[in-house]
């Protein structure tokens, strides 16, 4: 999952949201030095990828770019489907998505100072861009997976994957509907034990 699963996934907790958040930048054990809620916000995100990676409807969605975009597949599903939780947002909260992704921002900026360098580094593109309210679009999607791309240098290709988003359109949102609410069940359950 990308960016607003993750945080959605994480409960009312603000520093478990940030945590969540910004694990990818976290190796190893270096999440130890952050305060507890943030710890267990990057296990929380860890638990979550194991979860995916390892589940055959996450896995049915890679098969279709797997043979074009190789070990980016992944990748690349996880903002598709972060896509249909913003599209379908009223189906999993009461809360409008602008409403959601404006409180993140201001958590942001009010924990500044528990922040890795490299969510800090981020943080003023993805709020000046408001890049999860942008993943509701197609156009917002492939912004995202073009800069994505460019990181990789143009290699991963990643910013012509909307074309098979639109070809596999209803699939993909079937896959990610019924994969969400198993995800759902299990997020809420591994936070109970954290």
């Amino acid at each position: 999952m990308n960016f607003l699963a993750h945080i959605y996934l994480s409960g009312d907790n603000d520093l478990i949201k940030i945590g969540n958040f910004m694990a990818d930048g976290i190796r190893g054990k270096h999440f130890e030095s952050y305060p507890l809620e943030i710890q267990k916000g990057i296990i929380l995100h860890r638990a979550i990828d194991t979860f995916t990676d390892a589940h055959p409807i996450f896995r049915q969605s890679t098969k279709k770019l797997h043979e074009k975009y190789h070990h980016y597949a992944g990748v690349i599903v996880d903002v598709f489907y972060d896509h249909f939780l913003a599209k379908n947002w009223n189906t999993y909260s009461d809360e409008k998505l602008e409403e959601f992704v404006d409180r993140f921002y201001q958590s942001l900026q009010d924990n500044t100072a528990l922040l890795s360098e490299r969510t800090k580094g981020m943080m003023p593109y993805m709020i000046k861009q408001n890049w999860l309210v942008s993943y509701q679009t197609i156009e917002g999607i492939n912004q995202i997976l073009t800069q994505m791309d460019y990181r990789t240098k143009n290699e991963s290709k990643m910013r012509f994957a909307t074309n098979e988003l639109s070809e596999f359109y209803s699939e993909f949102e079937a896959e990610f509907t019924d994969f969400f609410k198993e995800l759902i069940l299990f997020s809420n359950d591994k936070i109970m034990t954290l």
